[in-house]
């Protein structure tokens, strides 16, 4: 982890990976070709971030096999693994907009319902406060260059209206956790 408790980029590859194990048996091909699509479709073709080896949480004890061997060994995961997802799934989210915060975002609301009720409660909490710092960074942006010739301040305005509804959205999502249907 980072120095403020937020992943890097293998350690959300392996929330990836542990996520989608979680959710059940899996071959290891297809946990291979699940985790590549997901994090690509997020944040685009990346050798070096698709560097997380399969065998290595295999090695570490987190995931293990049930039956088979090679590409169609199928693979569950493990008390360790299960600690491992939720110490990952918990972790902080940094306050700057990168491709790899939109990967951590994305993998936390694929996983979110893994957590129990106030687990959830916090990770939406989280969330929300990382995007009002957000806000608050580019608000101050706006104020201090308002009176600048160019186009930046409305293209501020598009990206703090786009985090005024996010966090909007992030408040009624957290509001609605849990409650009944």
């Amino acid at each position: 982890m980072f120095a403020d408790q937020s992943l890097t980029p293998k350690e959300a590859i392996r929330l990836c990976a542990l996520g989608t194990v979680a959710a059940g048996p899996i071959a290891y091909s297809a946990l291979a070709m699940a985790v590549r699509h997901f994090v690509s479709r997020i944040m685009g073709p990346s050798p070096e971030i698709m560097g997380t080896s399969i065998e290595l949480l295999r090695h570490e004890g987190l995931i293990r096999t049930l039956e088979g061997e090679g590409d169609s060994a199928m693979l569950t995961i493990t008390p360790a693994g299960q600690s491992e997802l939720g110490m990952l799934l918990t972790a902080n989210v940094r306050a700057a907009p990168t491709e790899l915060n939109k990967l951590v975002f994305a993998l936390k609301f694929r996983f979110l319902h893994l957590l129990d009720a106030p687990g959830r409660k916090a990770q939406a909490d989280l969330l929300i406060d990382v995007c009002a710092s957000e806000l608050a960074r580019l608000d101050d942006l706006r104020q201090h260059h308002a009176a600048d010739p160019g186009y930046l301040v409305p293209w501020l305005d598009h990206d703090i209206g786009a985090l005024e509804s996010r966090l909007a959205w992030l408040t009624a999502f957290r509001d609605g956790i849990d409650a009944p249907s």
